[in-house]
């Protein structure tokens, strides 16, 4: 079991991390505390499940890393970029750069075929992928068996092929950090597990490290690490562990709540 660190200092690997981060939404009397004082980093080339019940905080948390919310208090960092006080632009540049993202609805763009997705990172940033990064996305659409639907448009493939495309586009720029929001969620069982085994791979494999939100302890079991939220709080950070324990440890969390 890993422990929970009370700081986390520069010169540790860390793809990203938070310090004494709180995320406060509204103004008294209505004020809500979606996360409170939380230190967690995520150590680079690690596949980190983050679950909790519902209203626990994790999606919040997986918004503040990603930049797409920002911190009431305490600070955050992508890489060794302190992300805490920087403005709307730049943080939409750093996201195109540095974060990838796996949804639960795919979020393909359906005029583009296979090909025109994956690439789409490289077409918002104004630039055409380079020599090595070409020979990385070829790599990746081997691997997860997608040469064959290139030319094809999302409403031509299964859910499952869909999800394939969305992992190959997040990692075709191998950014800092990926974020994955319940991917396996529109997915039957079985296809399910075959795109978590793909992202299980993508880190054992590519280095790529990988934060997931997800409320399946399926899910989570495929992961390194598994961190627990309650009510805005880290309440266990546990290294990989069975559906079993990790179903236990959240039935007791929503008997406690």
């Amino acid at each position: 079991m890993e422990t929970l660190a009370p700081e986390l200092t520069s010169t540790q690997q860390f793809a990203a991390r938070v310090q004494d981060l709180t995320k406060v939404y509204g103004s008294a009397p209505n004020q809500v505390e979606a996360l409170s004082n939380v230190t967690l980093g995520i150590e680079r080339g690690r596949f980190v499940a983050i679950m909790g019940p519902s209203g626990s905080g994790k999606s919040t948390l997986m918004h503040v890393l990603a930049g797409l919310d920002t911190a009431t208090s305490g600070r955050v960092w992508l890489g060794d970029t302190d992300i805490s006080g920087l403005d709307d632009t730049s943080l939409t540049l750093l996201r195109r750069r540095r974060v990838g993202f796996v949804f639960q609805s795919y979020n393909l763009v359906p005029t583009l075929d296979v090909e025109g997705n994956i690439l789409l990172p490289f077409e918002l940033d104004g630039r055409r992928p380079g020599q090595d990064e070409r020979a990385w996305i070829l790599r990746l659409v081997q691997s997860l068996g997608l040469q064959s639907r290139l030319r094809h448009r999302p409403h031509e493939l299964s859910g499952g092929q869909q999800q394939r495309v969305a992992i190959a586009r997040a990692l075709a720029t191998r950014p800092d950090l990926v974020l994955a929001d319940e991917p396996t969620g529109n997915l039957d069982s079985r296809t399910g597990r075959e795109v978590l085994a793909l992202l299980a791979a993508a880190s054992a494999d590519y280095g790529q490290t990988i934060a997931m939100v997800t409320h399946d302890p399926i899910a989570a079991s495929f992961a390194d690490r598994i961190v627990f939220l309650a009510d805005g709080t880290v309440t266990a950070d546990r290294a990989r562990s069975s559906a079993e324990e990790i179903s236990a440890y959240m039935l007791g969390i929503e008997t406690r709540s």
